[in-house]
């Protein structure tokens, strides 16, 4: 058994990823982060399917389609695979921790 919030790391001065699970089609992934943006220029564009859940904190997601959506703690969604996403935390002085789950539905 383990606990979500073990071992977060003392030192954030990276975004911090630790994969929980990993098999041939699923990957389920805790990310730590504290302020950490997306850089300004390029985009995700993931060959897998993503479901994310914010546990902790709050960061908003800005497509390339121009929407912007803030998500906070219990705030979930899914990014189809090749959706062009990027990250940006309003609450630079805030830890957010998000429940990452990547898989293919094709």
């Amino acid at each position: 058994m383990a606990n979500i919030f073990e071992n977060l790391p003392d030192d954030l001065s990276a975004e911090h990823f630790l994969d929980l699970f990993k098999g041939t089609a699923l990957r389920i992934e805790r990310i730590v982060s504290k302020g950490h943006s997306s850089p300004a220029t390029g985009w995700y564009d993931q060959i897998e399917d993503e479901w994310v859940l914010v546990l902790q904190g709050e960061a908003c997601l800005v497509f390339a389609d121009g929407r912007e959506l803030t998500l906070s703690a219990g705030d979930f969604m899914h990014i189809p695979a090749h959706t062009l996403h990027k990250v940006r935390h309003p609450q630079a002085d805030k830890i957010t921790v998000w429940l990452a789950i990547f898989f293919n539905t094709a």
